[in-house]
C-alpha cells in the first residue's frame, strides 16, 4: 500500500524546528517520492529554511514570508493539496513526535473507509506527555463532543488525514492552532465519517519545539469553542436532535432516550432535578449555554433534562418570577413587597432584585429538589 493507492499527499507545517525537521522528512521520504510532499514553511528565523534547501526540487515547499500560525500553514497546504488534485491529504507536525512509520496506518484505514477524516489517537496515559498536553486534550474532547455528538479519544492530535473533496467544502477562518479545532468541528457538522486510528507518539522534551503559547492560544481556542457552542445551541444540536427524531420517530425518540435501561434510576432522577433547577435559576438567556454542557459532562440524559428545562416556557414564566419574589422576601426583607401581578413591573424587578435573584435560585433549588425526589420515587415504584 502507497499514498498513490488513495491519491494522498503529506503536508508539514513547520516553524523554527531545525533540531527535527530534517529527520521528519527524511522519514517520510521511505514512503514517499517527495512529490508527494508540501512543506509549509512558517516564516522560520533558524536553519529551517537552509535544511528544506537541501531537498532542492525533490519536495514541494511553501513559504510564508513572516509567521501567520500553523492555522493558516495547513489551509495553504489544502489549498495546494487541492489544487494538484490530490483525493487525501496526511498533515504530520514537524517537531518530531509523530512517527512517519504510522503513515501505512492512515492509507490502510483511508483504503477502508474512503471520504473518512482520520484522526491519529495517542496515549496520553503514557509515560513522558507533558500534563498540560493531556489536561487540554480532555478539554478539546469534552467541547467537541458536545459541538458535534461525537466521542473521540483525542481532538488535538495533528497527525490526520483529511478528505479534501470535505475540506473544499468548508469555509475556515481562524489562524493559528484552534484551526485544528475548527475543522474537525465544520467537517462533522457536514456528516464527514471521523474515525480515530492509533498511533505513536514520541515527547523529547531535549529536541521537541513547541510554539503553543498556554495563556494566548488557550484563550483564543476558548474563544472559538464559545461562538461554536454558540452555534451548536442555536442551529447543530436542534439539527442533530430533529435528524434523530425523523429517523426513529418523535414517540420512540422520546422513550428511547428517556428509558435507556442501561442509565439509573438515579441519574435520570437527577437528570430531572437538574433540568427543574436550571429552568428556574435566574440567569435567564444562559440556562441551556450552562446546562446542556454540564449535562454531558456529568452524563445525565439530555433528554429528560431538556424536558424538564422547559418548565420555563413563555406562559410560566410571570408564574417563576412572582414565586421568586415571594420566595426572595421569606429570606430579604428589604425589598417592596410584591402583593399582586399588578405590582410586578419594570420598575419593581429593578428594585426588587436582589429579592428575585436569591428568591429564585432557592425556588430553582427547591424545584429541583423536589423534582429529583418524586421522580426517583416514581422511577422506583414504576420502572420495571
Amino acid at each position: 500500500m502507497t499514498l498513490k493507492d488513495i491519491n494522498c499527499c503529506i503536508i508539514v507545517p513547520t516553524y523554527n524546528n531545525e533540531k527535527t525537521i530534517k529527520r521528519v522528512i527524511d522519514a517520510i521520504l521511505q514512503y514517499s517520492d517527495g512529490q508527494d510532499i508540501i512543506v509549509v514553511n512558517d516564516g522560520s528565523t533558524d536553519r529551517t529554511l537552509l535544511l528544506l534547501a537541501h531537498y532542492g526540487l525533490k519536495i514541494r515547499v511553501l513559504n510564508n514570508s513572516v509567521n501567520r500560525g500553523k492555522g493558516y500553514s495547513l489551509r495553504a497546504g489544502f489549498r495546494e493539496a487541492i489544487q494538484l488534485e490530490y483525493a487525501n491529504a496526511i498533515t504530520i507536525d514537524s517537531d518530531g513526535q509523530h512517527l512517519p512509520s504510522d503513515i501505512p496506518v492512515f492509507i490502510e484505514a483511508a483504503i477502508n473507509n474512503p471520504g473518512a477524516l482520520l484522526m491519529g489517537s495517542r496515549d496520553m496515559e503514557q509515560e513522558g506527555v507533558p500534563g498540560k498536553s493531556s489536561f487540554g486534550n480532555k478539554f478539546s474532547n469534552f467541547w467537541f463532543k458536545f459541538e458535534t455528538g461525537i466521542t473521540l479519544p483525542d481532538t488535538q492530535t495533528g497527525y490526520r488525514l483529511y478528505p479534501l473533496d470535505a475540506i473544499r467544502k468548508i469555509k475556515l477562518f481562524t489562524t493559528r492552532f484552534e484551526t485544528e479545532i475548527e475543522v474537525i468541528v465544520k467537517l462533522a457538522w457536514r456528516d464527514t465519517p471521523i474515525l480515530p486510528v492509533q498511533i505513536h507518539v514520541i515527547y523529547d522534551k531535549n529536541e521537541r519545539v513547541t510554539h503553543f503559547r498556554p495563556f494566548i492560544d488557550f484563550t483564543r481556542i476558548s474563544i472559538l469553542n464559545t461562538w461554536l457552542v454558540f452555534l451548536t445551541l442555536l442551529y447543530y444540536l436542534p439539527k442533530r436532535l430533529i435528524g434523530q427524531v425523523k429517523k426513529k420517530g418523535f414517540w420512540a425518540f422520546i422513550k428511547q432516550e428517556a428509558v435507556k435501561p442501561e442509565e439509573s434510576s438515579l441519574s435520570k432522577a437527577k437528570s430531572v432535578g437538574f433540568g427543574f433547577f436550571m429552568g428556574i435559576v435566574p440567569i435567564w438567556g444562559f440556562q441551556l449555554l450552562i446546562g446542556i454542557p454540564l449535562t454531558i459532562y456529568f452524563k445525565m440524559n439530555k433528554v429528560l433534562f431538556l424536558a424538564a428545562a422547559n418548565i420555563s416556557i413563555p406562559p410560566f414564566i410571570p408564574f417563576i418570577i412572582y414565586g421568586s419574589y415571594k420566595f426572595g422576601g421569606l429570606f430579604y426583607q428589604n425589598g417592596v413587597q410584591l402583593t399582586s401581578f399588578e405590582n410586578l413591573t419594570v420598575n419593581s424587578i429593578h428594585v426588587n432584585f436582589v429579592q428575585y435573584f436569591i428568591g429564585g435560585t432557592l425556588l430553582a433549588v427547591a424545584a429541583g429538589f423536589v423534582g429529583f425526589l418524586v421522580t426517583y420515587v416514581l422511577l422506583l415504584i414504576f420502572r420495571k
